[in-house]
């Protein structure tokens, strides 16, 4: 006898085909996260809002440094919000997260001042 003849069971339930034929066929398992669970609509969701969270900081983080430049009225609020609502889900890109939101506040400044010093929001690097 061999030693996967030992280990392999030799009944699975209602199945009556003979033992060397049990577990030989191609069916899926169930897969099983990390942690040894099995995966359900829990854990998939969780990951999505995860996955959705971490390009949230991303974006924020883009659209934050465009913003310095060009559109900063529309740009820094967009890229505050996303950046609140990244790490409110639990982003791991954290860091990213909280710079998109430091450039879209620093957006909001750069806005303010121009406002306050040239009367427009609209600036230009020329004379």
């Amino acid at each position: 006898m061999q030693l996967a003849e030992l280990v392999r069971p030799q009944h699975r339930g209602d199945d009556r085909r003979p033992a060397a034929a049990v577990g030989t066929e191609d069916t899926p398992e169930a897969p099983t996260a990390a942690n040894g669970k099995a995966d359900g609509p829990a854990n998939d969701s969780a990951a999505e809002r995860r996955k959705d969270a971490d390009g949230m900081a991303v974006a924020a983080f883009v659209l934050g440094l465009v913003g310095l430049l060009v559109m900063n009225i529309v740009l820094g609020p967009t890229a505050v919000v996303l950046a609140a609502l990244a790490l409110r889900r639990g982003t791991v890109r954290r860091g990213r997260a909280l710079l998109g939101l430091a450039l879209g506040v620093a957006d909001l400044v750069v806005l303010a001042v121009l406002v306050t010093v040239n009367g427009t929001v609209v600036w230009g690097f020329g004379g």
